[in-house]
């Protein structure tokens, strides 16, 4: 199954003088157990995008279907299912943390589960099972208020709060901004585990080529509204032309072996990791 977007164009403040085309006739299709990043300047219509996946945004024209259902169907007989669907899609926004504001850790998580009127003994399970998944160990934390953690824990927390509703696909807008490198990483690496050993479809809006080069296996760039382009890393990274025409440039590591290359030391000009950067130089210069 999948996430589906057909023909999605959504127009900010329609017949206003402030009228702006934020989506033009998007289509592109999220793949279930993919690892998928969304790339973009700043207006690109990315964050417009991810917004549409859960219903937050509902297109001006165009339909968004997860699993099949159309999550926009208000009719009688689909509206149930369609909010069934749209809950089947968790969306973490950007400084997720701002979003917390209950008196314990425990609590904060709760709150979602608590709104379906689940009995008290599985929410307390949720909250247990989501604070496992994200590296927040229950007996230590769960008392503890969310305003005493630290950046990259809060932002854990936050992420805790969404998986507790057992989203299949989870969106993250940017989720690793304003966090120091420590905090960084040690989110980057949670999200990742939630990829390999929870099966769950992420879906990650992000800045950081070095980032979606690490984690993603599906990326879509997006370019005045439109997609302009979707594949693999390597397959996207390779265009070149495209990505500065979208205001986007490869991994740093990806800039330099090209540079390498063409001042003719015999490196891989197509490396996108520095893990596979440092292989290549260790080949080039026979180091075992």
């Amino acid at each position: 199954m999948s996430i589906e977007v057909k023909n999605v164009t959504y127009i900010y403040m329609p017949k206003t003088p402030f009228e702006r085309v934020a989506l033009a006739d998007v289509s592109l299709t999220i793949p279930e157990g993919s690892f998928t990043a969304i790339a973009g300047h700043t207006g690109s219509g990315k964050s417009t995008l991810v917004q549409h996946l859960n219903g937050l945004l509902t297109p001006t024209s165009g339909a968004v279907l997860v699993d099949g259902v159309n999550i926009g169907d208000k009719s009688k007989t689909g509206r149930q299912q369609a909010q069934t669907a749209r809950q089947q899609v968790g969306m973490v926004f950007q400084y997720a943390e701002h979003q917390l504001f209950e008196e314990s850790i425990a609590a904060d998580i709760a709150f979602g589960p608590a709104n379906q009127e689940l009995s008290a003994e599985e929410i307390d399970q949720r909250v247990r099972e989501a604070m496992g998944i994200v590296g927040l160990d229950y007996d230590t934390y769960h008392d503890r208020s969310p305003f005493s953690l630290s950046g990259g824990q809060m932002r854990r927390a936050a992420i805790a709060g969404v998986l507790a509703m057992r989203p299949k696909y989870l969106v993250l807008d940017e989720p690793a901004a304003g966090l120091d490198p420590s905090g960084r990483e040690e989110l980057l690496q949670q999200i990742k585990r939630l990829h390999k050993e929870q099966n769950m479809t992420i879906v990650m809006v992000s800045h950081s080529m070095e980032d979606i080069a690490k984690l993603a296996d599906n990326v879509i760039i997006m370019a005045q509204g439109k997609v302009a382009a979707q594949g693999t890393p390597r397959e996207v990274f390779a265009q070149d032309n495209l990505l500065r025409q979208a205001g986007l440039r490869p991994p740093q590591i990806a800039v330099m072996m090209q540079r390498l290359s063409a001042a003719g030391l015999p490196v891989n000009a197509h490396v996108l990791t520095p893990e596979e950067g440092l292989q290549s130089l260790l080949e080039v210069f026979h180091v075992k």
